[in-house]
């Protein structure tokens, strides 16, 4: 299920299209850049900084600008400027404004958030980010350690791929056969399909999380990645508690396993615990939406870019991080 449109959503997609990009009111000064010639309009031109707007020594626009390409590296016509970077009241804490555009078009937006002290986090939005050159390693780390669960693909995990997903929620239906191109398209990813049963809104969706835990301990990879497909082809049906039953016990026959066996195993305190843990490692990584992908640690909302940026976005996600770290 959605969630409100978040910062870090808008800091993946919103330049995928200039007209998204909303006017920060500290910028409203700033002019578009005028038409060429005969009305041909050209890259936009970004007022020069002053060196009175530079106050915080840290971050410094180098460390703003490798960050914003390791965002936004993968689309080579968007074009920024590291605008400001104020000292707040608050000691340690940055305001950065970035101006934003794409080649071919004059139209100048901004972006404005607050960096911590640490040096590795950003603010805004009520949202908080990773910062800096490399700002996902963290989460890659994170993923490589404790996204455990059933996966496809590559044996290799120098590109991981974890979806974060609900049973219940019809945006995650929806998105199966994104994920099905994508392990077509990226053979070397190592896809891992993790629980987030978002219990406040899907009454059904931690009890389908527990009966997957036990398809995948009983049957193994192959045998989740067919109850998967059966649960959402049979989503419909979960509309309660006798409906949600037959649905997964359908889904579970349909992997080839005993519905009473995966029942019993659904309702122990080791499948619980398996499915919070997976719930914990979610929301350690602010995911707040599903279905989420996590690219080795960078997390897109699956659905808020079109299919073709979602591949640009992996493929230089690759470039960049290079070979799993060694456990």
């Amino acid at each position: 299920m959605k969630s409100s449109f978040s910062f870090s959503r808008w800091l993946t997609v919103a330049l995928c299209a200039a007209t998204v990009l909303p006017a920060l009111r500290a910028q409203q000064d700033i002019p578009p850049a005028p038409a060429q010639g005969n009305g041909v309009v050209v890259n936009p031109a970004f007022p020069k900084p002053s060196p009175s707007d530079f106050t915080a020594t840290s971050p410094t626009a180098d460390q703003v600008n490798a960050f914003l390409k390791a965002t936004w590296g993968y689309d080579q016509n968007r074009l920024f400027q590291v605008q400001r970077i104020l000292k707040t009241v608050v000691p340690g804490i940055s305001n950065v404004i970035v101006l934003v555009g794409q080649r071919g078009n004059a139209q100048i937006s901004a972006l404005q958030f607050f960096t911590t002290p640490d040096g590795k986090h950003l603010i805004t939005g009520g949202e908080i980010l990773p910062f800096g050159d490399r700002p996902y390693d963290a989460n890659r780390a994170a993923l490589l350690s404790r996204a455990t669960g059933p996966w496809e693909g590559a044996a290799s995990r120098d590109l991981i791929l974890v979806e974060f997903a609900d049973f219940q929620c019809p945006h995650c239906k929806v998105a199966e056969p994104t994920m099905e191109k994508l392990a077509s398209d990226f053979p070397n990813a190592h896809i891992v399909f993790q629980n987030f049963p978002l219990v406040n809104v899907h009454p059904y969706a931690f009890r389908a999380a527990a009966y997957g835990v036990c398809v995948a301990q009983l049957g193994g990879n192959a045998a989740f990645f067919k109850f998967d497909k059966a649960v959402f082809d049979g989503q419909a049906g979960m509309t309660n508690d006798d409906g949600a039953t037959l649905t997964l016990n359908s889904a579970v026959t349909a992997a080839g396993l005993s519905p009473d066996k995966v029942q019993a195993c659904s309702t122990t305190p080791a499948t619980k615990a398996t499915v919070d843990s997976q719930v914990k490692l979610a929301q350690d990584l602010t995911v707040n939406q599903t279905p989420t992908l996590a690219i080795n640690g960078r997390l897109i909302p699956l659905g808020g870019v079109p299919y073709d940026t979602l591949k640009q976005i992996i493929a230089y996600q690759v470039q960049m991080d290079g070979p799993a770290p060694k456990q």
